[in-house]
């Protein structure tokens, strides 16, 4: 499925709206992250990846994508939705019990797209690997994507999944810092700082690339960009710089709306700067 940069901008809006109302309905959730996030997964999701709505755990002969910062599953329940895995009406579900969506992914409620469960942090970065190894035995030259955190670079496992990655010349991965700056606790500087990841991945064989992942133009770019180097020998990381809240002018404001649902009042006035485009659920 292929749209042009208006229909993409149309989808992000309509999946915006989607974050804000079923983090307000469930009481509860992170919206900052998943606002910010939302050009990344609407891009891979309506533009650049080849998967099938019709869902096997396998995944053969189709691209995979793998959702580390499980906390942000809003915005990944919006996009799987809007392409058809399962009906839009079940957005209402978010949070709620016996609900497929629950506030972090898991796979026992067979919720169609998703494969591992997340937000246990640190962990997808490993599980896209060993999908990516998986599609060279078989000769299948479809993608792996992952999504993961900047917080998220502060546990251990990543690092001795980045190690292994480019001693296995996992060439078809492509993974994806969001690096807002913010975790739940306050800025990442302030928390523990990550420093030059740019630096850090190369030193561990990676090809390292940079974007504004707010800019579907330059987000598509840098991924078509990773994509030439599928025989280079080394796995690929776009750092994709992006602000938290992207899209509700006060929730762009630092850490604070990381894990903090919005009050009626609040969800309104948010609802109002997001173009509703493809119906409401």
């Amino acid at each position: 499925m292929q749209n042009n940069y208006q229909q993409l901008a149309n989808i992000a809006s309509q999946v915006r709206r989607d974050i804000i109302r079923m983090v307000h309905n469930a009481g509860n959730g992170h919206p900052g992250g998943a606002l910010g996030c939302t050009e990344l997964l609407v891009l891979l999701y309506f533009d650049m990846m080849q998967h099938q709505k019709d869902f096997t755990m396998n995944g053969d002969n189709e691209d995979l994508f793998f959702l580390s910062n499980g906390h942000i599953s809003a915005v990944w329940y919006s996009v799987l939705a809007r392409s058809g895995y399962f009906p839009v009406e079940e957005l209402a579900t978010h949070r709620k019990v016996n609900s497929r969506l629950q506030g972090h992914p898991t796979t026992h409620e067979k919720l169609p797209g998703v494969r591992i469960a997340s937000g246990s942090l640190g962990q997808g970065l490993s599980v896209a690997i060993g999908a990516a190894l998986t599609k060279k035995m078989k000769e299948d030259s479809r993608w792996v994507y992952v999504l993961m955190g900047d917080g998220e670079q502060q546990e251990g496992q990543i690092w001795e999944a980045a190690i292994f990655a480019a001693h296995r010349q996992v060439d078809n991965l492509i993974a994806f810092i969001d690096l807002n700056e913010q975790q739940i606790d306050g800025s990442t500087e302030q928390v523990m700082a990550n420093r030059d990841l740019s630096a850090k991945y190369e030193a561990f064989g990676w090809e390292v690339l940079t974007c504004d992942g707010n800019d579907l133009k330059a987000l598509k770019a840098t991924i078509q960009h990773a994509q030439r180097g599928v025989n280079n020998g080394k796995p690929k990381m776009i750092l994709m710089t992006t602000v938290m809240g992207q899209g509700v002018d006060f929730m762009m404001t630092g850490h604070h709306w990381h894990g903090k649902a919005p009050n009626a009042e609040q969800t309104d006035e948010a609802l109002a700067q997001l173009k509703e485009t493809l119906g409401d659920f």
